[in-house]
């Protein structure tokens, strides 16, 4: 379980940098750049923490699947980028494909 919370906090990383992207205008802003910077190490330290025991395909496909859709939240809420009705059935099936791989895959490690 611990493994799993690794895994929580290595996104929750990555999110805060991915989103904190648009704010440093290409590496121009101080501020948004350090936070870019934290953002991605704290994800790729909790990452490898995280594979000592989750099998590298469903973490990444956990990493990737959380992460569009809590970056896609952010870039709603934050810089008002809307979806249509075909991008959020592009994010159900990326968040669908990963709950069939972590509740119905034998390849997951529960």
């Amino acid at each position: 379980m611990k493994n799993w919370l690794f895994l929580g906090v290595a996104i929750l990383g990555e999110v805060v940098a991915t989103s904190a992207l648009k704010s440093s205008y290409g590496f121009t802003k101080l501020a948004p750049s350090i936070v870019v910077v934290v953002g991605y190490a704290i994800a790729f330290y909790f990452l490898s923490l995280a594979l000592k025991s989750i099998p590298v395909g469903i973490a990444y496909a956990v990493w990737a699947g959380a992460g569009i859709a809590l970056v896609t939240a952010i870039a709603w809420f934050v810089y008002g980028q809307k979806l249509d009705a075909w991008g959020f059935v592009g994010i159900g099936l990326i968040v669908s494909g990963v709950a069939v791989l972590n509740l119905l895959s034998k390849a997951s490690a529960h």
